[in-house]
């Protein structure tokens, strides 16, 4: 798509300083690569330096942001918040696919399950009996949907993405490719030297505008729901043990796993490779560390890092303390030496 340098910025909210207004801007790109045509953002100090070589067309930039060189076949769009404005503009120049009102004839729709208005569903998909649909949204190809599974308008399935019975899910929910929804937990009793399974009778509820990324599973619960809160974003190839309550706004980064019975509560932050320990409470806007091993609950608003995860200052603290052994060790050995010395000149 191309639009008008003028149109783009009242699009974004955008003054234009510089530049030619009636440019022409089909794409948009990273401040270290933009060329002619295209519009970029420069929101840190540290990608300033790219700036001044620049062949963007425009640039977003807030209004209390100086640079000292500004290309001159660069324009600036001078902004409030640079960042949102940028990601209108993406929005703008690259609109996502719409998907509407088709039914592949390849689908294998059971006659029980109802379907909502424009609705788009691709080749090879399959809906249980008694499932809804809600308007406006988009099963893609080869996604699985078991039966008396509820989801609601404006919601987008990957391809591939599995979604077992009874699953709820709400509107504007994005679930992408390989994602499993609904399996069993992982529950299990050692009786005469064997597992024997731990019948997992509960479901999965996705409240609305949350995302759950590739290759995701979300285990449906023992007996009452797995649920995961407004607006909660989830990355590729997380695992969300059966019977956790995830509040809104929560993000959770790629290969972070959750054990069963947890409470991860609201604007809470679980950074990449987290491992949550069963029956734990995060609590509201806690942050979890890159690599942490959480094994008891986190208060709200804390920091945690390590693992096992503790106050990101104490744990900063014995790392450096940690990286220093090497030197302590060469000393004690050196101390050990002296006294040994020290006690034969007194023999």
């Amino acid at each position: 798509m191309s639009i008008s340098l003028k149109e783009l910025a009242g699009m974004c909210d955008a003054r234009i300083e510089g530049g030619n207004p009636d440019e022409q801007i089909h794409s948009a790109a990273d401040i270290t690569a933009a060329q002619k045509g295209q519009v970029t953002q420069l929101t840190n100090a540290k990608y300033a330096r790219f700036f001044k070589h620049s062949k963007a067309t425009a640039c977003f930039i807030s209004e209390d942001f100086k640079v000292d060189e500004i290309p001159e076949s660069t324009a600036l769009l001078v902004c409030a918040d640079p960042e949102m404005s940028f990601i209108k503009a993406v929005e703008i120049l690259h609109p996502d696919k719409i998907y509407r009102n088709r039914i592949a004839s390849q689908a294998v729709i059971d006659s029980t399950a109802t379907l909502g208005l424009e609705l788009f569903i691709g080749p090879y998909a399959v809906i249980g009996e008694n499932t809804v649909i809600g308007d406006f949204t988009a099963i893609l190809s080869g996604v699985y949907i078991g039966n008396n599974v509820k989801i609601g308008r404006n919601s987008r399935i990957h391809p591939y993405a599995v979604i077992y019975d009874n699953t709820v899910i709400g509107n504007n929910v994005i679930i992408h490719s390989g994602a499993i929804i609904g399996a069993d937990g992982f529950g299990y009793k050692f009786r005469k030297n064997a597992h024997i399974k731990v019948p997992q009778v509960g479901n999965v509820v996705i409240e609305d505008n949350v995302e759950i990324g590739a290759n995701t599973c979300i285990d449906r619960g023992a007996l009452g729901s797995t649920t995961i809160g407004l607006g909660s974003k989830i990355d590729n190839l997380v695992q969300i043990g059966h019977n956790n309550k995830v509040g809104k706004h929560v993000i959770m980064c790629g290969l972070t796993g959750v054990s069963g019975s947890c409470n991860i509560e609201d604007y809470a932050i679980l950074a990449g490779s987290t491992g949550v320990a069963d029956h734990v409470t995060i609590g509201q806007g806690a942050v979890v560390m890159a690599r942490s091993g959480v094994a008891g609950n986190v208060e709200a608003g804390a920091q945690v890092f390590g693992s096992p995860a503790k106050n990101k200052k104490t744990a900063y603290k014995e790392q450096i303390a940690i990286s220093k052994l090497p030197e302590l060790i060469t000393l004690i050995k050196n101390l050990e030496a002296k006294i040994r010395l020290i006690e034969q000149r007194n023999e």
